[in-house]
């Protein structure tokens, strides 16, 4: 009798453990809900997809994800009633989270439901995760995710006026974004060393501006140089492909056209654009050029509203990003016509006038059914040590329906700006900036980063869109160079951006890791091993 008890007792033991639900779900980003059910469910090596009407990409997408990941084959069905996976469109899921999803994995059915495509988007992209191989076993957990993110902005920007990376290294960045629910891809596509961007009106830009004799290696201000030209930039048809790749994975291109410093791949091209109306080559050095347009000439910003008006034609953003950052006032100082133009317009410092050209750009934006966005520099905020001069600040406020760009200076400048009135994204370098060492920013660093800094009411936090990581481009020559920076730490950021500091847990965090390193290593992407 004891020997029947003691049968039943690790019968009910094996069986409690087969059925044993898990305490960790390995998902990043991590979700707001989830709850276990009983039991896993198996997947067979056919299934059938059906869908909602316009959910057709989403379920092609999810048809060639199983077939690429686990070898599954596929039969989409629009509008069936038998599908083994359901892809739904209901306006009674999550209506005020545009990207909010409800997974459900349940008896023998999988069930993803939004009021929005995205949605459907995000909940597919978990759905790949959670996919567990036990041996030639495909299972999933039992359970009901419901998911949404905690910001609206959650950004990677690739800066390519450094380094020219060419069109499938982007694709397949936006791939890696879409995996980790990232929505805004930040294009940084012009800068002191490069111009990428065809403007048809303005064919030396590409021509002269987007090449460089040699380029500074080894660190800033090494003064060494490789000696190689470098070069290249992106059509119009090219930059087309790319928004059509994006828009369909959900993700939005903002655009960065520099103005009015990081000026000198465009001065280079057409001389006449700089302060000095001076002859120069695209540098090779990297650092912070004196280089700036000459915003008190006519024909200036004729130019910039031409460039603008070739960029907005090509991507669809309610968002331009003019960045604004680092501008030298060396030579607006000594150029009699702008220091004219400050008398004529009672600008009383280099920094007011800053804010006088950007807030003409950002009614010019507006005109043109866009919103401006800029670095933080664009507040007349002087955060560089190069630009304190003592001078006066203008009496001229920055418009505010501008979105400021933090990125640099003390954390206290965020709660001033969104005390004056200013929307917010939170880029703070110390935690983001993805071109410093894992020695400076290790992997732990920078899952910590806490988009919203304490001390803010409830109401101000509303004001913080969200976050962006910077791959800056200085130093990433190749392809792995730049791969070795971004992945991992780019999860971290994508799960800051997307679970909010509430469901963080460091921990569970790097367990669910693995998952997503077994990924990349799959697909050659050269993710650093130290972090």
């Amino acid at each position: 009798m004891r020997s029947i008890c003691l049968f039943i007792v690790i019968c009910g033991i094996f069986f409690s453990c087969k059925n044993e639900l898990k305490k960790e779900l390995k998902l990043i980003p991590y979700p707001k809900e989830v709850v276990y059910k009983s039991g896993y469910m198996e997947l067979d090596n056919q299934l059938i997809i059906t869908y909602s009407g316009g959910l057709e990409f989403e379920a092609g997408m999810l048809s060639s994800f199983l077939k690429n990941d686990y070898g599954i084959q596929v039969k989409l069905e629009e509008k069936g009633k038998n599908g083994d996976i359901i892809l739904s469109l209901d306006s009674t899921v999550l209506l005020d989270q545009k990207e909010g999803y409800i997974l459900k994995v349940l008896e023998n059915k999988i069930t993803i439901s939004s009021s929005y495509s995205s949605g459907i988007m995000h909940g597919i992209q978990s759905l790949r995760q959670i996919i567990n191989k036990q041996g030639d076993i495909l299972q999933i957990q039992k359970l009901v995710i419901t998911d949404y993110p905690t910001f609206s902005w959650r950004a990677f920007m690739l800066d390519e006026g450094r380094y020219f990376k060419g069109k499938e290294v982007v694709l397949n960045l936006l791939d890696r974004m879409s995996e980790l629910k990232m929505n805004v891809f930040h294009w940084h596509l012009t800068d002191d060393q490069g111009w990428r961007i065809e403007i048809k009106k303005y064919p030396e830009l590409t021509r002269i501006g987007a090449f460089r004799d040699s380029t500074e290696i080894n660190h800033f201000g090494s003064n060494v140089f490789d000696g190689k030209p470098h070069g290249g930039f992106y059509t119009q048809e090219d930059i087309k492909e790319i928004v059509d790749y994006a828009t369909k994975r959900h993700i939005t291109i903002v655009p960065e056209i520099e103005m009015p410093g990081h000026a000198s791949a465009a001065i280079a091209a057409y001389p006449w654009l700089g302060a000095d109306n001076k002859k120069i080559k695209v540098p090779c050095k990297f650092g912070v050029q004196y280089n700036v347009y000459n915003i008190a000439n006519p024909k200036v910003l004729t130019f910039l509203e031409d460039v603008i008006d070739e960029v907005i034609t090509l991507f669809p953003s309610p968002v331009f990003h003019i960045g604004g950052d680092e501008v030298r006032y060396d030579q607006w100082k000594s150029s009699s016509e702008v220091l004219a133009y400050m008398k004529q317009h009672d600008i009383q410092s280099p920094a007011g006038l800053q804010v006088y050209f950007t807030n003409n750009i950002s009614n010019l934006l507006a005109s043109k059914n866009k919103r401006m966005m800029g670095w933080n520099e664009i507040t007349g905020e002087q955060i560089n040590d190069y630009q304190q001069d003592g001078s006066s600040k203008s009496q001229h406020q920055l418009t505010k329906e501008t979105i400021v760009h933090f990125w640099k200076g003390d954390t206290i400048l965020i709660k001033k700006a969104i005390k004056d009135g200013y929307d917010i994204v939170n880029s703070y370098h110390e935690y983001t900036y993805l071109d410093y060492s894992y020695e400076s920013i290790p992997l732990k660093k920078a899952y910590e980063f806490n988009t919203i800094p304490k001390g803010l009411t409830e109401e101000e936090q509303t004001k913080v869109l969200g976050l962006g990581c910077q791959m800056w481009g200085e130093f990433i020559p190749t392809k792995e160079s730049m791969e070795n920076k971004i992945f991992p730490r780019i999860a971290a950021y994508a799960e800051t951006g997307w679970s909010g500091e509430e469901n963080k847990d460091y921990n569970r965090f790097t367990n669910s890791l693995d998952n997503i390193l077994n990924k990349w290593k799959k697909e050659g992407i050269n993710y650093s091993h130290i972090y």
